[in-house]
């Protein structure tokens, strides 16, 4: 599984821009050095070797690296074939509006002890992340999926870790912000926005608008705006446009979406309908 040393950046759509990277080493070798953010990253094949936090440390194939902000460090091959991994470089900052809003104001900024670590949901859950960058997914997917990562790395594996309590009595404040999801649905809505609406925490709407409603906030979003698009295919709406005006950032990802939901293409769809409603 030789390759060619290469490292692709990209900025995901979620908490005003969080860099990643997908890269393949072999002969990379970095000296030390500081990031001004935390390096979370899982090996896809291979192995790397790396200094951190006095020590050296071996990542395998599924392991999870850690690198807190401004840790000194290094990275080289630990096989043959070098090295594959898919990383993000959130700020203290990004860490900083999960923690406060997960402790109530409280600034718990997470310290990770740990170099490597073995969490197979953490890992899946990243590798959706990038996955979903690639592809350029909606904001309010992008910022649900990396508050989840972001999370799940505070409470199991920082130094400083409680889960808040459930808010009770929440379903009238939900109430308005599906209300606000299905007036807006072709918006860039964002986690935040949702949450104040809400008057609750973007842990706690998370949580409780899928408990109350069944679906996440994005999945809600998604449904809401292919409701919209069956309406403006029957009234014979270009599918191109239909994908725009219902807040579709292309017809590739409008297509996908429809044809999960009702097992069928837009086009199809469009002409099928016509003919039974005209003929």
């Amino acid at each position: 599984m030789k390759q060619s040393d290469q490292a692709n950046f990209e900025i995901a759509n979620a908490f005003n821009g969080i860099e990643v990277v997908n890269a393949n080493y072999t002969k990379q070798n970095f000296s030390k050095h500081v990031h001004e953010g935390y390096t979370i990253g899982v090996i896809e094949y291979g192995a790397q070797r790396f200094y951190r936090s006095g020590g050296s440390h071996i990542a395998g194939k599924n392991s999870i690296i850690l690198v807190n902000a401004d840790d000194v460090h290094n990275g080289q091959s630990a096989a043959q074939d070098g090295w594959g991994y898919r990383a993000m470089y959130p700020t203290p900052e990004n860490f900083r509006e999960i923690s406060t809003d997960l402790y109530n104001g409280k600034d718990v900024t997470p310290y990770f002890r740990s170099s490597v670590i073995e969490d197979q949901k953490l890992a899946q859950q990243l590798r959706l992340i990038f996955s979903q960058v690639e592809i350029n997914s909606s904001r309010l997917l992008m910022e649900t999926l990396f508050y989840a990562a972001f999370m799940g790395l505070t409470l199991r594996h920082s130094s400083n870790a409680t889960i808040p309590k459930d808010v009770s009595g929440s379903k009238q404040k939900l109430l308005l912000a599906k209300e606000f999801l299905d007036s807006y649905s072709e918006q860039d809505i964002s986690l935040q926005q949702l949450a104040a609406i809400s008057g609750l925490s973007q842990f706690h709407f998370i949580r409780q608008f899928k408990k109350y409603f069944d679906l996440a906030p994005h999945a809600y979003q998604i449904q809401i705006r292919l409701k919209k698009a069956k309406k403006l295919l029957k009234l014979g709406v270009k599918s191109s446009q239909v994908a725009i005006d219902c807040g579709f950032h292309d017809q590739s990802h409008f297509t996908h979406h429809f044809k999960k939901a009702l097992g069928t293409t837009p086009s199809r769809f469009q002409k099928t309908s016509s003919f039974i409603q005209y003929k």
